[in-house]
């Protein structure tokens, strides 16, 4: 049996008696950092004869093959990262699939996500929500992301390093509006929690002194927006005229009023076609 297992993103006192007894009967435990799981049995008062191999972004591919191969002889193999659940921007993706492939059978001991809970304390809406994980380093890249997100009306959550949280919140400041409403979630479960919410703008203010440790960004979702198909398509024309082609016009277009690329480029044709 695969299992994956959700580790305490803070405090040790989140592990759950199942996380205990399954860390105690492994046989195998593929570890991100070993010293730091290591350190958590040790904060747990748990002892484990398992053998402890690592298991991060860098051995993933090629530790991959001798632990399905554990698998396979009937071994059970426990993924823990170094905080929260495996495969959700940490290592694990790659031999679950391999699992599958394989036919072998995966669950998950559910553990404590910063995700679920930076949402939980934002105050930002949480019916509908997206995970986008670490953006670009580039801020070139970063912002072509954020202008990919302009239009996305569920409430986004990002991770971001501590150095680079400025420089984030100034580009989504940017390109997602000044006025959109946010919240930074640091250390989450841990002694120095805080959470600090306002506008993109303010957030960006306050990033500029630096921050420390484990950081969760929660973004509200952009605002519906009823698009007005005839205004749509006399855009696209609009920008034909002036000498952009008719693809990259409705590209355009369609980013801009949220508008289907697909129904307003037929719209397009449709109105050519009856010019």
């Amino acid at each position: 049996m695969l299992i994956l297992a959700g580790t305490p993103i803070g405090d040790v006192e989140d592990v759950s008696p199942r996380l205990r007894r399954v860390l105690a009967e492994a046989e195998v435990i593929a570890a991100e950092d070993t010293r730091r799981f290591r350190g958590l049995c040790q904060r747990m008062g748990l002892e484990t004869d398992a053998r402890v191999v690592s298991f991060f972004d860098g051995n993933e591919a090629e530790r991959t093959p001798g632990l399905i191969e554990d698998l396979q002889n009937g071994r059970t193999v426990v993924v823990v990262t170094d905080a929260g659940m495996p495969s959700v921007s940490d290592p694990g993706y790659r031999l679950v699939a391999a699992a599958v492939a394989e036919g072998l059978p995966i669950t998950a001991v559910p553990g404590p996500s910063a995700v679920l809970t930076a949402l939980a304390v934002s105050g930002l809406p949480v019916d509908r929500f997206c995970f986008e994980g670490f953006l670009p380093r580039k801020p070139g890249q970063r912002r072509a992301r954020f202008t990919s997100l302009a239009t996305e009306e569920r409430t986004m959550v990002f991770f971001e390093a501590p150095h680079r949280l400025a420089g984030f919140l100034e580009d989504a400041a940017a390109v997602l509006g000044a006025d959109r409403p946010a919240a930074v979630c640091r250390e989450l479960t841990k002694t120095y929690e805080e959470v600090v919410r306002g506008t993109l703008a303010e957030l960006a203010a306050w990033a500029v002194e630096g921050a420390r440790g484990e950081i969760t960004v929660v973004v509200q979702g952009a605002e519906a927006v009823d698009a007005d198909p005839d205004a749509a398509v006399a855009e696209v024309q609009r920008l034909m005229a002036d000498g952009q082609r008719m693809k990259p016009a409705v590209a355009e277009v369609a980013e801009r009023t949220g508008m289907a690329r697909n129904a307003l480029y037929e719209a397009v044709l449709e109105a050519r076609r009856g010019s």
